[in-house]
């Protein structure tokens, strides 16, 4: 039976393919799971890397989790402060997975210079800040010093000093209004030091950021008096628990909130790109799917007088099936091996050079972001594969309807 078998899959591989009526047949199968793995790469490839990247850009600004007082709660203000001695704070040591927390404070200003005013918010922060987070938006200049004493230095983003016409270095006037319409409002001159670009418009035409200090003044607050508190979880999988956790470990007179009900309405656009991607895998392997399966069938037809003489020498169903079934899964491995160079090599280029540009009004990103996972593409293959010859077998299954008698004489 090795004997038949080497045989019949020298037969199933010739070259005599080439000239074959299946030849193109087979070249479309390959082409279409080539094509599939090109189209299911770059879509999770940039689905995921698009969630990954507007998740980090939500958290930069906020935190994941964010600790204020229940009158704040859904306001972007910092009005009630909060003492900074607490038991989660400088370490949030009763919540496991608990990377960082920060004190912040908020607070509306106006911008004005000669031409031009805008509304703001400028963003306290001290020494505690995880600068980090906004260091890869820094398109020029430096981050500000907040180590030392109170100073004026801030970061502006691009898009403010685009509106303001405002560069690295110049110095503005801040109006700070206070609580009280009818007094004066304070006001507070501050100097450039870094312009960032996070492509986050929403952002990026809101937040000025500086020392947390000015805020303190302003507000008349302590120097032990902080506007709210953001915590930033390992695992953003995990924000959902974590924040509940956090609630239950902070005081009563706190409340939480996490970036993905702060911004509900982003995180449930977000969900849309998994079901896209679900969707367009399961077009795609269908698509592979029904054309390996035309070209197995157009094989064994192409095959039958093969067919019936191996079932004459004594071949069972299932071995002749076997050798059809992986005559396929030499075509499969063809097309994977395509579809994933191509597909890899598109996705490696898009994340070095990023030449698919996004509008940030509508996607919050200013070029299409990438997420490579090798596993995620390990896994794609496997389970094309695996359902691509569970598949075939359906179609092998009419070599049990052959006939050596008729195979034979067939023509």
């Amino acid at each position: 039976m090795n004997l038949e078998y080497f045989i019949a899959k020298r037969l199933l591989t010739a070259k005599d393919h080439k000239s074959s009526i299946s030849a193109p047949i087979i070249k479309i199968a390959i082409a279409a799971i080539a094509i599939g793995m090109i189209m299911m790469i770059v879509s999770i490839a940039t689905g995921i890397g698009l969630q990954q990247k507007i998740r980090d850009k939500i958290s930069t600004f906020n935190g994941h989790i964010i600790i204020s007082k229940y009158d704040d709660n859904q306001s972007q203000i910092s009005v009630n402060p909060i003492d900074i001695h607490q038991e989660f704070y400088p370490k949030f040591n009763t919540v496991e997975g608990i990377s960082h927390i920060q004190a912040v404070a908020n607070k509306a200003a106006i911008i004005r210079t000669e031409t031009s005013f805008e509304g703001i918010l400028f963003k306290g922060v001290g020494k505690d800040y995880q600068w980090k987070n906004i260091q890869e938006y820094l398109v020029s200049g430096r981050l500000p010093n907040l180590k030392q004493t109170i100073n004026e230095e801030v970061l502006l983003s691009e898009f403010l000093s685009k509106r303001l016409n405002l560069k690295l270095g110049d110095r503005f006037n801040s109006f700070f209004m206070k609580e009280n319409n009818t007094e004066k409002p304070n006001l507070r001159v501050f100097k450039i030091v870094g312009i960032y670009n996070s492509g986050f418009q929403e952002f990026d035409a809101t937040y000025v950021i500086g020392d947390i200090r000015h805020l303190q003044r302003i507000n008349k607050w302590s120097e032990n008096q902080v506007g709210a508190f953001e915590v930033f979880v390992s695992d953003f999988k995990t924000i959902k628990t974590k924040g509940e956790e956090v609630y239950q470990a902070i005081s009563s007179t706190l409340n939480t909130q996490t970036i993905v009900e702060k911004y509900i309405y982003i995180f449930e656009w977000l969900k849309l790109f998994d079901f896209n991607i679900i969707v367009i895998i399961i077009i795609m392997i269908a698509v592979a799917t029904i054309n390996m399966a035309v070209a197995l069938l157009v094989l064994i037809l192409e095959r039958t007088q093969m067919i019936g003489i191996l079932k004459a020498m004594g071949a069972n169903n299932w071995t002749i099936r076997k050798i059809f079934l992986y005559n396929a899964f030499h075509l499969i491995v063809r097309g994977l091996f395509w579809g994933n160079f191509i597909g890899i090599g598109l996705v490696l280029i898009q994340d070095y050079f990023g030449i698919i540009k996004l509008n940030p009004e509508n996607y919050y990103v200013n070029q299409a972001p990438v997420d490579i996972n090798f596993l995620n593409i390990l896994l794609l293959n496997l389970g094309t594969a695996t359902i691509c010859l569970i598949v075939l077998l359906i179609p092998s299954f009419i070599i049990t309807k052959i006939t050596p008698v008729k195979a034979i004489r067939f023509d």
